[in-house]
């Protein structure tokens, strides 16, 4: 008995799911606008975000200069944000604040257009390029509406944006050091301790700036070695000073101790030298 029951929910399912199916095929096909339209808002606010996307983008551009007109472009605009259509929604989300400037939906709608924005941007190794459109997007939107309800989150978007800038600017200085162009690489750290003096990644290139320095003094000719050595001792002094308590601090230390070595040899073969 149980097991026939269950035969005919499931029998009753497929019936639902064609019938609608058909109904809604069906609805796509209307040129009843209004149909269109009521049954593109039952869809979303029952989370059906695709159908109703279908509909709304057949019925929207129908509904220009109807009260209606608002609501269909922010429920399109939402919908393909809810689908991950990003790119789509995006550019809804933008239309409709530029469209309607003084609807009560025109801020959530540019944070929204902030957030599909925020998920279009790529991991740090790709191109940047949309994540600085979206860090200006953000910064419009703080500017606009300082006291908006989604201001703390439009920062933490603004700041997990900012972390890729920072990884891609590091991670592209430190390849300098990791294919030994230490000359190169302390040019490229030294830049980016300037332009990123608060990222997370800035000890660390602190501590790689002086290492390829001490590489590179290594490298040069006998000469150029000596000034080479004393800006090792000056960026050992500057990392310790900065940070005390760094996990670098042994390294760094060692490659200190080795500089003055070097240093002391140096002095002792100029001296010979000298006396010769």
């Amino acid at each position: 008995m149980k097991k026939r029951l269950s035969h005919i929910v499931v029998l009753l399912a497929v019936l639902l799911t064609a019938a609608s199916c058909s109904n809604y095929q069906k609805l796509l096909k209307s040129n009843d606008v209004q149909e269109k339209y009521a049954a593109a808002v039952k869809y979303y606010e029952k989370g059906d975000y695709y159908r109703a996307s279908e509909l709304l983008e057949a019925v929207a551009p129908l509904l220009t200069g109807t009260e209606q007109a608002e609501d269909a472009l922010f429920y399109q605009a939402n919908a393909n944000y809810e689908l991950g259509n990003y790119l789509l929604s995006e550019t809804y989300f933008r239309n409709f604040y530029t469209t309607y400037p003084r609807s009560p939906k025109a801020e959530k709608a540019m944070f929204m257009q902030v957030k599909s924005l925020y998920n279009q941007s790529p991991d740090f190794e790709q191109d940047q390029a949309s994540t600085m459109t979206a860090i200006e997007s953000v910064q419009e939107f703080m500017q606009r509406y300082p006291e908006s309800e989604h201001i703390e989150e439009a920062n933490e978007i603004l700041e997990g944006l900012g972390m890729k800038l920072d990884q891609k600017a590091f991670d592209s200085a430190k390849l300098y050091y990791k294919i030994r162009y230490y000359k190169a690489a302390v040019v490229a750290l030294n830049n980016f301790q300037k332009e990123f003096p608060s990222s997370p990644f800035a000890e660390e290139a602190a501590y790689l700036k002086m290492e390829s320095q001490y590489e590179y003094a290594k490298e040069s000719v006998p000469d150029k070695q000596e000034e080479r050595y004393y800006e090792v001792v000056d960026f050992y002094q500057n990392f310790v000073d900065q940070y005390p308590e760094s996990k670098f601090s042994r390294n760094a230390t060692q490659i200190y101790d080795n500089t003055l070595a070097e240093l002391e040899r140096i002095k002792t073969l100029n001296s010979n030298q000298a006396n010769s």
